[in-house]
């Protein structure tokens, strides 16, 4: 007897109805490469200092959902806030809506799974949809 994890990869469709999440860190730095910065200096003008950068303590996370075609839902989480449940929830309703705004035919046919990458179950009942 065929699984149904097997028939589901049998589908050509399988990873075009995946969307995926994760979270990163976005810190405050000038990401200039040195290319960039370059400047046009005469033969015998000095060379222009160049400053290193370094990551700096101000940081925000961003949490971004994708599919195949793109980019589906992003949001930076507010200074000070936790990763709580009701949080989560807030975030799984919005990426709702606009998976119902940017992908209406996966949307009314449910034709879609996510993918959240490295989080562990939500146990708490607020989370459970």
């Amino acid at each position: 007897m065929e699984s149904h994890f097997s028939k589901t990869l049998r589908d050509g469709r399988f990873f075009n109805k995946m969307i995926t999440g994760d979270e990163t860190w976005c810190f405050a730095y000038d990401p200039e490469t040195k290319r960039q910065s370059s400047e046009w200096v005469g033969e015998t003008s000095p060379r222009p200092k160049k400053l290193k950068f370094q990551r700096s303590r101000i940081k925000i996370m961003l949490i971004i959902f994708f599919d195949s075609q793109g980019v589906v839902h992003k949001e930076f989480v507010p200074e000070g806030k936790t990763g709580n449940a009701e949080f989560y929830k807030g975030v799984m309703d919005r990426l709702l809506k606009r998976i119902q705004r940017v992908r209406p035919a996966a949307f009314c046919c449910r034709e879609f799974f996510l993918l959240q990458e490295n989080a562990p179950a939500h146990k708490a009942a607020s989370a459970n949809f």
